[in-house]
């Protein structure tokens, strides 16, 4: 099995990573497989301690932990965009882009190898097959699937050069005074807390850029464009300028009593080139339903 380690993962221990891709298999049992050689890295022994970097590959037979393959569940997709190469998804609120920790079922990659079984990108490794980008589990809305690796190398450089646009709605608290503006600070994960991101001084370069589009009393509806991806860009970026997305307790919002208990935040748009051509694909998706009640709550008390 290989995993490609992505930004969410970078710094970990080797043990502690590999360890929290099962349930039921120790760190001790981990650390004796890297003392063995069993465990690489980018094909190189090395320790259990070894902090992991973005792009490092992790790879180990899967015998040695006698592994199960990952269920394909015949879970119902909200395709928006498909092709002979990629698919271009509708996630909901609440479903994992990928198993993590004890969570094997129930995520959308689960459903997408029911869906197209034997055409998906394995480039992430077998957990994260055909996942480009991800979206956190209570973020809603547009993914794109690549359907091999080649699609998915073309997509994901698309990303890094910024040249696949990704827009976003978000209610956040409090009312913000600008009708647009530009968030340019680094995120790193907290030295203080490993669950979240934070911004930190030598981070990485990260550009959120939002505008206003409706003012309530103690809430303000936005549109937002990624101009980098970072682990809980926009979660973080709207935090650290006092307005933390609606009921987002990791970053400060606290939980509102307005008709939902998960954070108001989707990604409604995305355009990219279409695989190895020169088409332009724009994809949009109407407001989730959580995002419509929210709405429909606000504006009756406005």
């Amino acid at each position: 099995m290989k995993y490609l380690i992505e930004e969410n993962d970078e710094h970990k221990r080797l043990d502690k990573f590999v360890s929290e891709l099962f349930d039921d298999i120790s760190r001790q049992t981990v650390q004796n497989a890297v003392k063995d050689g069993l465990i690489k890295v980018n094909c190189d022994k090395k320790k259990s301690s070894y902090s992991l970097k973005e792009h490092d590959i992790v790879e180990f037979s899967d015998d040695i932990f006698e592994i199960k393959p990952l269920a394909a569940e015949n879970i119902p997709l909200d395709i928006e965009y498909e092709d002979e190469n990629m698919l271009v998804v509708n996630k909901p609120s609440g479903m994992l882009t990928h198993p993590a920790g004890k969570e094997k079922t129930g995520t959308l990659v689960n459903a997408l190898l029911n869906y197209c079984p034997e055409t998906l990108s394995d480039i992430g490794g077998e957990f994260r097959r055909g996942i480009v980008h991800r979206l956190d589990r209570n973020t809603s809305g547009l993914l794109m699937a690549a359907k091999n690796n080649k699609t998915h190398e073309f997509l994901q450089e698309q990303i890094k050069t910024k040249s696949a646009i990704r827009k976003y709605y978000a209610v956040v608290k409090g009312v913000i005074d600008l009708d647009e503006g530009i968030i340019n600070k680094p995120i790193a994960r907290s030295p203080k807390n490993p669950q979240r991101m934070d911004i930190v001084d030598g981070g990485r370069e990260s550009l959120t850029l939002f505008k206003v589009l409706e003012r309530f009393k103690e809430y303000t509806f936005i549109e937002l464009e990624l101009k980098t991806g970072r682990t809980h860009q926009i979660r973080v970026h709207m935090s650290s300028i006092g307005h933390p997305v609606m009921n987002d307790t990791l970053y400060g919002a606290g939980m509102s009593k307005i008709h939902t208990q998960e954070q108001v935040l989707m990604a409604y748009s995305l355009t990219f080139t279409k695989p190895f051509s020169d088409e332009i694909i724009n994809v949009e998706i109407d407001y989730d339903e959580k995002l419509k009640r929210v709405l429909k709550y606000l504006r009756s008390k406005n």
